[in-house]
């Protein structure tokens, strides 16, 4: 519809940089880095070497469900929750390197007083419909049931653990009352509707205006996968959402008439990047509307970038721009530019089974190695799709290349200037073509370094930085100063110091992505301007400074620590236990015998209760060859409700039988655990009604 644009890198006077807010309700995990945190922090520290006035604001999200579900899994209040998450995760980020100016807590005053006048400046303008609309109710806890109280089959997917405000499988957004068999999480029964009344924000009213910043101002600036989602959901057309709650715990919604009613959680969250900038200015002696707010000269507007995962793209693409938009004073987001998701070891990071790399067990297990996790992290992030942590590849990339690579270059070009020259650096002669071909080389390495993190691509800008390394290397072994020392002094002092020179750019221009190793060797070069030069810096180390002796930059990682990490993975995968009571196998069957039997994948269209019967449900099946009725003595491990919308899976050749009155025709297959419960055999995913097993 619109001609793609050229990328161009606009300069900007303030930068406000934002990670998404990690809930307060559980530690930090390898995905949440490399998703926000880890590519936000290189390029702020990239940001600060140029020189920029750059704010980089995050902090704890402590509304919402996510925190009081924890909490009653956990038999404590909320504020316990968040206070013992808040510090965890806060220490954690520090001890990882992650350079926050500020990070925050959205439970502080000054947050609720930001968040609240947000919905006052909205609610006086005549922003938000006020409607009455059914909503689940959990007749056991006397309670409305927000978004992630309720669990069902997501619409869009089918995974059958979607919460009631997003799909973690597909990312598909929705509203609790479209998910299939709902259930709540706090009774674990299906709730009922009850009707109450809530504020919303009418997204419909501006998909005009976000068509037009969005679909034709931000083509071919902002990432494919960030721009197709949002296309995605523009294309579909938007609804009104609710900027209410009925919850117990968060933002007071600031009218007479609304007791008992917080502030929608995607409405608070990320007002908290504001009213972290707030604070930080205060603390600081700077003005927080100079980083937000539209200044009387366009030139002097800030540049708003947010860091975040896939499943937050349209909160912060299409909702918050519409509540900035809608309020009139803030500038928008800049850029968006969201990571996927990083898998391990081939499968799905899951907290709740335990599946996961624990940041602060890394920092245990590893001490002193953060910028090596950095590294891995970087060089494999999941920038343009899901991508996957294994700690093989982690353990080869440091020996391979953090060691091999990198340490080693360093290593060589210290210890031979301590060997040849008592620690001093040696002066350049007369330079050869080999000479002024790798000094031409290293001026262009900050530029293309640059251009890449100006586009968000730090994997590609972190192989340039080993590049330059690589560089180093292969200049030392086709000089071999080792073998000229015998035979000319001043050729092996040229050579020496020009890979001084190279190690004294890899120093300064390793800082956003390995900050303590760039500050290790920063020391052994006796370097203390770390400043960002474009155009490369080959006299930043002269002749006759000292040098420190050589250390090690990385170490070995030897397979004892690999399986110890693998072991613990494993410890966290369910047990599957034996039990002697099996049925015995039975009879051989030929081949052709199995090739009978046509079994297919069918949906539960209706489901009841066949009277005088405690065993037995009744089921109109959609077989995708057509519609039967199907029985199936599972009523005392399933209920009617539970089962519809189901896919099964049904043998549909079957010879019909009379039941109970009714004629069965096909049989929904099922498998029967230890204790005698019966469990429907489903696909893990959604597929056409009618596939074929074979």
């Amino acid at each position: 519809m619109f001609a793609e644009k050229k990328f161009v890198q606009k300069d900007f006077k303030r930068y406000t940089i934002t990670s998404a807010l990690p809930y307060a309700n559980g530690p930090l995990h390898i995905g949440h880095i490399a998703g926000a945190y880890l590519p936000a922090d290189i390029y702020v520290r990239y940001l600060r070497a140029k020189g920029k006035d750059v704010t980089y604001v995050c902090g704890s999200d402590e509304h919402g469900a996510a925190i009081t579900l924890r909490a009653k899994k956990e038999g404590i209040t909320p504020k316990e929750i968040i206070d013992k998450y808040h510090e965890i995760n806060k220490k954690t980020f520090e001890e990882f390197g992650i350079a926050f100016d500020i990070y925050h807590r959205t439970s502080a005053p000054i947050h609720h007083e930001t968040s609240q006048e947000f919905f006052t400046n909205l609610y006086n303008k005549g922003e938000f419909t006020e409607k009455e609309s059914e909503q689940f109710y959990d007749e056991d806890f006397n309670q409305f049931l927000a978004d992630r109280y309720v669990t069902g089959t997501c619409p869009n997917c089918g995974y059958e653990a979607a919460y009631g405000d997003q799909c973690e499988k597909c990312g598909t957004s929705h509203n609790p009352t479209d998910l299939i068999n709902p259930v709540s999480t706090l009774s674990q029964k299906p709730p009922v509707l009850r009707t109450t009344k809530h504020w919303y924000l009418p997204l419909d009213k501006y998909q005009p205006w976000l068509e037009e910043w969005l679909i034709e101002g931000k083509k071919g600036e902002w990432k494919t996968n960030v721009y197709g989602q949002c296309s995605s959901w523009l294309k579909a057309g938007l609804q009104p959402r609710a900027m209410t709650r009925d919850l117990d715990w968060g933002v007071d919604v600031p009218l007479p008439d609304a007791e008992g009613k917080k502030l929608y959680v995607w409405l608070d969250a990320p007002i908290g990047y504001i009213s972290a900038t707030k604070e930080w200015a205060s603390q600081n002696g700077k003005n927080w509307e100079d980083y937000w707010k539209k200044q009387k000269n366009e030139a002097d507007d800030a540049c708003l970038i947010h860091f975040i995962g896939k499943d937050n793209i349209v909160f912060h693409c299409i909702i918050f721009p519409s509540i900035l938009h809608a309020h009139g004073d803030y500038i928008l987001p800049e850029n968006v530019p969201a990571n996927e998701f990083l898998n391990l070891e081939g499968e799905k990071i899951s907290t709740s089974r335990n599946w996961a790399v624990w940041l602060h067990e890394y920092i245990e297990d590893f001490p002193g190695k953060e910028d090596v996790l950095r590294y891995v992290l970087c060089s494999n992030a999941p920038e343009s799709k899901d991508n996957d942590f294994t700690w093989k590849d982690f353990q080869a990339r440091n020996n391979n290349e953090l060691v091999a690579v990198y340490g080693n270059f360093v290593n060589r070009a210290v210890v031979l200037t301590h060997k040849f020259f008592e620690g001093k650096v040696p002066a350049q002669h007369q330079l050869e073509q080999i000479d002024e071909d790798v000094i031409a080389e290293i001026k262009n390495f900050p530029s293309k370094i640059s251009d890449s993190i100006d586009k968000f691509r730090f994997r590609e800008a972190l192989a340039h930085l080993m590049d330059l390394a690589r560089l180093g290397n292969k200049y030392l072994a086709e000089t071999e100063p080792w073998k000229l020392i015998k035979t000319d002094k001043d050729r092996t002092a040229t050579i020496l110091n020009i890979a001084l020179q190279i190690a004294g750019n890899l120093a300064i221009l390793s800082e956003p992505f390995l900050p303590a190793t760039s500050a290790k060797l920063m020391n052994m070069l006796n370097l203390d301007n770390n400043a960002w030069s474009e155009g490369g810096k080959t006299n930043i180390i002269f002749a006759g400074q000292d040098v420190g002796q050589a250390t090690l930059l990385f170490d070995k990682i030897e397979d004892e620590a690999m399986t110890a990490q693998i072991d613990k993975l494993e410890k966290s995968k369910p047990v599957i236990e034996t039990t002697d009571n099996l049925e015995p196998e039975k009879a051989v069957i030929q081949f052709d015998d199995f090739m009978k039997m046509d079994i297919r994948i069918g949906k539960i269209l209706e489901a009841e209760a066949v009277p005088k019967s405690n065993k037995l449900l009744k089921f109109k099946v959609d077989t995708g060859i057509d519609t039967r009725t199907v029985l199936s003595g599972i009523a005392k491990h399933y209920t009617p409700e539970e089962m519809i919308g189901k896919q099964v899976t049904i043998l549909v050749n079957l010879a019909p039988r009379k039941i109970m009155g009714f004629e069965s025709q096909g049989m929904i297959l099922m498998a029967e655990d230890k204790d005698g419960q019966l469990r429907l055999i489903q696909p893990n995913e959604a597929v056409q009604n009618g596939s074929q097993i074979s």
